[in-house]
């Protein structure tokens, strides 16, 4: 399928001569704690990714997201995530279980650049920790914390190339897939419609985010 694929460590390293060597900034800018400047950024930032994967090495990217500052930064070392209520297929938690290792992709509204942070993660019911994250008088039923080994900030590249904050890039609404539809034709559900599957979506969106 693919052509002029890099198959091996000799190959990668001959190709790395193409790309050339990291800046020493880019060397230098990973930390292993949770300094100033990443407690800021964590304490604006609305929304975050998580990555996961099992012991096989089989991967999986879930988004995290609620008021900013929902994550709590416990101390230079470790942080938590509450978890709110999703579609329970528990895919993170499965992985975390026979590979707590993960990766975390921060975000700012209209910031081009990103905080990652890569560590160690743990399913937690620690009473505490869930009572800090109450919303709406609704205590979440665990949480995810993370033992932090690295931090580093990503470049907005990314973002300019994508003009993702821009607004004159985003698409016309009525263009956009519908979700609906997607579900249908995915979970191959019989004898429901788009129509229906867009109500019940609604109403989960309202009631039942937390």
């Amino acid at each position: 399928m693919f052509k002029n694929v890099i198959s091996s460590k000799e190959e990668f390293e001959e190709f790395r001569k193409e790309i050339g060597s990291p800046s020493e900034r880019a060397i230098n800018k990973v930390i292993s704690k949770i300094d100033d400047h990443c407690r800021k950024f964590i304490s604006k930032s609305p929304f975050l990714t998580l990555s996961t994967s099992n012991s096989q090495g089989e991967c999986d990217v879930s988004p995290r997201g609620d008021y900013p500052g929902f994550v709590t930064i416990i101390d230079d070392q470790h942080l938590f995530i509450p978890e709110r209520p999703g579609n329970k297929r528990m895919d993170s938690l499965h992985n975390i279980i026979s590979n707590s290792h993960v990766g975390l992709l921060f975000f700012i509204p209209s910031l081009g650049e990103t905080l990652r942070i890569n560590g160690k993660a743990y399913i937690t019911r620690d009473p505490e920790l869930l009572e800090k994250s109450v919303v709406n008088g609704k205590v979440p039923l665990f949480g995810i914390g993370v033992k932090v080994e690295e931090c580093y900030v990503h470049c907005a590249k990314a973002f300019i190339r994508s003009g993702l904050w821009n607004p004159e890039t985003w698409n016309e609404k009525e263009t956009l897939p519908s979700m609906p539809e997607m579900l249908i034709t995915h979970a191959n559900i019989p004898n429901v419609t788009a129509k229906e599957v867009a109500e019940d979506l609604q109403v989960s969106y309202k009631e039942r985010l937390y």
